[in-house]
């Protein structure tokens, strides 16, 4: 799902940052966002919704670069994450809905 937001906060060497980008994947504990790899697994920086204006303290967990050259970058809710998305996810652990096929005779 992408969502606009703006990560903000410190490189490891002081220097800070803030820029707009967008999500390619949310979840109730956090997400991927869309980075030029200015942050580093274990990082934590500062994020806000577009949408609602919320904003969380988030961890990166991981970075994966794509073909096309931009980073991935997973993160994860640590402080002010709930309903940051302003969205209702499925319990941990639910399956998915099966739509009945009804056919036409």
């Amino acid at each position: 799902m992408c969502m606009n937001v703006l990560a903000y906060g410190e490189k490891a060497e002081g220097e800070k940052f803030k820029y707009w980008t967008h999500t390619v994947s949310v979840s109730a504990h956090g997400g991927a966002l869309v980075e030029d790899a200015t942050l580093e697994t274990g990082q934590r920086f500062q994020l806000m919704n577009e949408y609602n204006r919320k904003k969380a303290e988030c961890k990166v967990v991981g970075t994966r670069r794509c073909n096309d050259g931009v980073w991935n970058i997973a993160f994860e809710f640590v402080e002010g994450g709930e309903n940051f998305w302003s969205m209702t996810f499925p319990a941990s652990g639910a399956k998915p809905l099966r739509r009945m096929v009804v056919k036409k005779e």
